[in-house]
């Protein structure tokens, strides 16, 4: 699929198709705070075959089959890995071009998207890649019995797919849809052969999936490792790296001690391993370190559904509460920047006229009384028609990070009346209570791509049968902007309309948006080739110096 960016650090953040903003006139920012962290490559070296990279996972993805996977962890492992489709995004230009596909027309009323698929590809097992694979996935995307509610919002504007033969298939839009080309294109392509028969949702292909890419499944112990190899038979340019270890290490500080031994070659850095762990000289002389930026945000999520947080009034009191500098500064280092609404900050769809609310206890406690919450019996907790103001704050047990955000923040909850439980749940569990919106608010955040979409997320039809509207935002207002703006191919008019469709979400708050964050990495300084896209680092670049290798 269209490649996705490595994104994790210290809070976890939720990957989704599609959705993203136009970054393509951005340079990705690298921070070189010190000369020792940025080493300069070797270039007497030419890119050789061999080693293993040893990649740090922060938890464990419910599934690889990537229909209907939902976490950023199955889009690491997959990527480029194992699956493929008919496009990808170029690492440096952003530009769309072709992958699994040949080329491609749009017909002039930007309908009808055919593609041309190369030949004498072939699935892992040795099976031939024909157009019916695609036809297959799209119909198994949109079949109501297969959990793919992410996607389905992506696809619901084609009419129909036709495999006109092996190796030709034409999408037919019923209407203009801007991101067509990338949605298409784009869209995740599973084996029909493989997934034809029983439960699609439960096929051992989950677990044992088969793709076309560089990379081939080898095996999958739960809850240690997923290891992939270089596919021999691969129909493309083959990466240098042999095998890839996926090493599942759930606690943060664990992996940065498995890391400075140097048993694992790449992990994300939280931001005290940044700025104080990792500056010691050994350190150094093993690893390289990065930190850049990509579309990305982490934000507070507010259960619309509880009493507590269906006035918006309560949403904008529970804002003025979370002392985003402090949190900047104190916890995150300054490896980021405060934004306001929900496009990426770097992006022409962004907002910079909308000024964060500030940290004011006092309007806090203000708006609280205007909308009735108010201590009518004396016992120092905020209550409303008999309830009292307590709710459960769901963190993944994974984010040492967002357990100290919710700590500062549950110390000021407490200063106005507010009860604040923080509840902390292994990720698989963490993901199910999204889904099902069983929870009173939330922390996380959304990685995003190159050009934006936000139905996914905001458009009120997604609050139920597995849309990301886990909120359970509601504005018809909102959704019509939403939905003109997935017919306006006029890059500055959509930007104009996603513009007023923030300034409601600012109104509303059903996020408290917290920072666009830096991703903090550290990499074996043994790898080579390693360079900052503008979507984040790329793997099957990089090689090892048969003088550096370390596995065999």
């Amino acid at each position: 699929m269209i490649r996705r960016v490595l994104i994790l650090s210290s809070f976890l953040i939720f990957s989704f198709m599609f959705t993203a903003c136009n970054s393509s006139n951005e340079s990705n920012e690298v921070s070189s705070t010190d000369s020792k962290v940025m080493k300069s490559e070797f270039n007497d070296s030419k890119p050789v075959d061999g080693d293993w990279l040893i990649y740090h996972l922060g938890a464990e993805p419910g599934t690889l089959n990537p229909i209907t996977a939902r976490d950023v962890y199955q889009s690491i492992i997959n990527g480029d890995n194992i699956y493929e489709s008919l496009v990808r995004r170029d690492n440096k230009t952003l530009e769309i071009v072709p992958q699994l596909a040949e080329s491609w027309e749009i017909s002039e009323d930007k309908l009808t998207f055919t593609f041309k698929i190369k030949k004498n590809i072939k699935w892992h097992d040795g099976k031939p890649f024909t157009s019916e694979d695609i036809v297959f996935s799209y119909n198994k995307i949109m079949d109501p019995k297969v959990d793919s509610a992410r996607l389905k919002a992506y696809y619901q504007e084609i009419e129909k797919v036709e495999a006109i033969d092996s190796h030709t298939v034409k999408f037919t839009y019923a209407r203009p849809y801007f991101l067509a080309l990338e949605s298409c294109g784009g869209m995740p392509i599973v084996a029909k052969h493989i997934f034809e028969s029983g439960d699609f949702n439960k096929n051992p292909a989950g677990r044992q999936p088969v793709g076309t890419g560089p990379y081939k499944f080898t095996k999958w112990e739960t809850g240690r490792q997923i290891v992939l190899e270089k596919n021999p038979e691969y129909w493309g340019e083959k990466p240098k790296i042999d095998k890839i270890v996926f090493k599942i290490i759930n606690d943060r500080n664990v992996a940065f001690q498995v890391l400075r031994k140097g048993e694992i070659d790449f992990s994300s850095l939280t931001p005290i391993q940044w700025e104080k762990q990792s500056k010691t000289k050994k350190f150094e002389e093993k690893f390289n370190k990065y930190a850049y930026f990509t579309p990305n945000y982490n934000y507070i999520g507010w259960n619309i559904d509880r009493p507590f947080f269906s006035d918006k009034r309560v949403r904008k009191a529970m804002t003025h509460l979370v002392n985003r500098e402090l949190i900047l500064e104190k916890i995150l280092f300054n490896l980021g920047v405060t934004v306001t609404n929900p496009f990426y900050i770097n992006s022409k769809e962004y907002d910079k006229s909308i000024k964060p609310l500030i940290f004011s206890p006092e309007k806090a406690k203000l708006l609280l009384d205007e909308a009735g919450w108010v201590d009518s019996d004396s016992d120092g907790i905020r209550d409303k028609n008999g309830i009292k103001f307590e709710f459960e704050f769901l963190i993944p047990n994974a984010s040492d990070t967002s357990e100290k955000i919710s700590t500062i923040l549950k110390e000021e909850m407490d200063k106005v009346g507010i009860v604040m439980n923080i509840r902390k749940i292994e990720w698989a569990v963490f993901v199910q209570r999204l889904n099902e919106r069983k929870f009173d608010a939330v922390t996380l955040g959304w990685s995003m791509g190159v050009e934006s979409d936000p139905y996914q997320i905001w458009h009120s039809s997604q609050k139920s049968g597995g849309g990301s509207n886990f909120v359970g935002f509601e504005n018809a207002e909102a959704d019509k902007i939403i939905e003109d703006a997935r017919k306006e191919f006029n890059n500055d008019k959509r930007a104009k309309l996603y513009k007023k469709f923030a300034n409601i979400i600012h109104n509303e708050q059903p996020y408290t948006f917290l920072f666009c964050r830096k991703s903090p990495v550290a990499v074996s300084n043994r790898f080579k080739g390693v360079k900052v896209h503008p979507l984040g680092l790329d793997f099957l670049e990089w090689y090892v110096p048969a003088q550096l290798q370390k596995y065999h």
